[in-house]
């Protein structure tokens, strides 16, 4: 059962500058001390002021970069006592929250594949008990809204209220431009849940290529998003992970002065007053859609009834496939995306077999 979320508002974190987009930046990894002060250095004169960097790296293969460890937290209280500014990192046990807390760190976050185990996060958040730092927790590595909300309500159970997420994309078997998959309709299901949440989109693990940055983050704050964590590093080429995903501190800067944030309303009265009448044809038109699958669902018995009457499977599979590939020309001539009507009629599709199932079920009870 879902819980309401307790949350502190994210400009009482005292960590960002006033305005917007909020935007967290620093490298990959902290490699050594001169390469973490000098990234920080350029990054603070751009006006950024939340500087974040990997102490732990949890990679896919064996004796591959790790991360610097404890020792790399020296070098992030150095960032914070010399530049003045704040310092995150991610966490993946108990004993990764007890170091942060000792070395002053103002933020951590979880990790995709640490948000995936319930576990893990019971174990961080037992840590983080009565501790008021503020706690950004990425989505789990598979499309899975459920287990992002249930670490969120983990973390919240102890007390921690200063909490937010990051959308960086979900693991894929297909072939797309980007790293992860942004699936941002689950990111918009999410916002919508929880609108008091904040939100920041991780661009660089999304896209994994410095080439679709800007694109994401654009389309982060075109759907509201509150901001950024965007790898950067003052050497890229040299960087020991992730090194094709991370921006230059002047690239961040050229970057930053781009992106358009959008306003969340307007006083303007002709746009309030077309924006309603947009929004009130949209009401009619899903009233439309619910009369219209209502009765198809009425249809979908009626077939049930007469497979049940004739002992016929439910599952047609060669007239299914005939009605997915005719829907799928109907909507592209409709301008739809593909991808949009087969995700659309497999839902109704499903439902039907449910409805049908149903019918079968019952037939079964009253033999017995």
């Amino acid at each position: 059962m879902e819980r309401r979320l307790e949350i502190v508002p994210v400009n009482e974190w005292d960590l960002f500058p006033q305005g917007q987009p909020l935007v967290i930046a620093g490298p990959c990894s902290a490699e050594s001390e001169i390469q973490v002060m000098e990234t920080a250095r350029r990054i603070k004169s751009l006006g950024v002021n939340v500087f974040r960097a990997g102490i732990w790296k949890p990679r896919t293969h064996p004796n591959t970069f790790e991360g610097i460890g404890t020792p790399g937290l020296k070098w992030l209280q150095r960032v914070k006592h010399e530049l003045g500014m704040k310092i995150c990192t991610e966490v993946a046990s108990e004993r990764h929250v007890f170091d942060c807390l000792k070395y002053g760190v103002d933020m951590v976050w979880l990790g995709a594949r640490t948000t995936a185990n319930p576990f893990l996060v019971q174990e961080i958040a037992e840590a983080l008990r009565d501790v008021d730092i503020p706690v950004l927790v990425k989505n789990p590595v598979s499309p899975d809204l459920d287990l992002w909300v249930g670490a969120l309500e983990r973390l919240n159970q102890v007390g921690v209220k200063k909490i937010g997420v990051i959308h960086r994309g979900f693991s894929t078997f297909d072939k797309i431009k980007y790293r992860n998959s942004p699936e941002w309709q689950i990111a918009v299901e999410l916002r919508s849940r929880y609108p008091q949440l904040p939100f920041f989109c991780d661009p660089s693990h999304m896209a994994g290529s410095t080439e679709y940055i800007e694109e994401i983050s654009q389309r982060s704050l075109d759907l509201g998003l509150d901001g950024l964590m965007i790898e950067t590093h003052c050497d890229p080429s040299c960087a020991l992970s992730d090194a094709r995903q991370q921006l230059t501190p002047e690239q961040l800067g050229e970057l930053l002065g781009r992106l358009v944030v959008r306003n969340q309303d307007s006083d303007n009265v002709e746009y309030k007053e077309n924006i309603d009448q947009l929004r009130a044809q949209i009401d009619v038109i899903d009233d439309n859609i619910l009369y219209i699958l209502a009765s198809r669902m009425k249809i979908s018995r009626k077939i049930g009834e007469y497979k049940k009457k004739n002992n016929i499977a439910i599952l047609q599979t060669s007239r299914w496939d005939s009605v997915l590939e005719k829907v799928m020309a109907k909507g592209a001539e409709y301008g739809l995306s593909e991808k949009f009507v087969t995700t659309l009629f497999n839902a109704i599709h499903d439902a039907s077999v449910q409805e049908q199932n149903a019918i079968l079920g019952s037939s079964s009870q009253e033999g017995k």
